[in-house]
């Protein structure tokens, strides 16, 4: 074979293997398909995601109150954990988080409640200064929405969980001007837990002493009915039995 022949064959082979593989540095190029099949698997986990909160939406017997029950909750956290990232002014983050935080409050307690889930309290000031809480629920013979019922619980209660974590977070990095936002979200969000938590079992009270009440009535006039009849029949047979 001519020696111009044999080169060409070598640079060949050698373009053939810097392709494939470097061999000093043993860098394999990555497999195309395995990008392809990574991105289709992310796409597939964002469209589930959507899809299962659409369908929330579809079921909800509210879906307005929904929205604004997560729109201002879930707000407060985003602005909180990414305020920063979009700017260094930490009074705007802070005066953004407080009024969202104070909208959801509101919200919560005034309206996502009573239409979710069908519960609502308020604290009313006596004269002599005490607080009175008053709890107030919907008719027993309602029946919530298992949907709205179990994001109200869920979101109710995993809010307060996560505002924990950061207030140990800026104990731990000593950032205590962010822990007076936490301090405050923490107050906020206990307020409803406690309340809507109370009025719950005070629902399940009424509810209870409500069925104990008509059952005793009931059976009593079951009784009083048998009594009636009793003393109507025995009446006409003494009647009858005197003829």
């Amino acid at each position: 074979m001519p020696p111009q022949e044999d080169q060409i064959n070598l640079l060949q082979h050698s373009a053939s293997i810097s392709a494939d593989h470097d061999v000093e540095s043993g860098f394999r190029p990555t497999n195309p398909s395995s990008n392809v099949n990574n991105n289709n698997t992310q796409y597939q986990e964002e469209t589930n995601a959507t899809g299962r909160l659409r369908e929330y939406f579809e079921q909800s017997s509210h879906p307005i109150a929904a929205l604004f029950f997560l729109l201002f909750r879930v707000g407060a956290l985003l602005t909180y954990l990414l305020g920063s990232i979009f700017t260094d002014n930490f009074t705007l983050v802070f005066v953004i988080t407080i009024l969202l935080l104070a909208f959801d409050f509101w919200t919560v307690k005034n309206i996502s409640g009573r239409l979710l889930v069908g519960l609502r309290w308020w604290n009313e000031i006596q004269p002599d200064g005490s607080n009175k809480w008053v709890f107030e629920s919907a008719s027993p013979s309602r029946i919530n929405n298992p949907a709205d019922s179990k994001l109200f619980w869920w979101m109710l209660y995993g809010t307060p969980a996560l505002w924990a974590v950061f207030a140990l977070s800026c104990i731990f990095t000593l950032k205590f001007s962010w822990l007076i936002i936490v301090g405050v979200a923490l107050a906020l969000n206990m307020a409803n837990v406690y309340g809507y938590s109370q009025c719950d079992k005070d629902a399940k009270k009424k509810w209870a002493t409500g069925m104990a009440t008509r059952s005793a009535l009931g059976s009593l006039g079951s009784g009083a009915s048998g009594l009636v009849g009793k003393a109507f029949t025995s009446g006409i047979g003494k009647v009858f039995s005197s003829r």
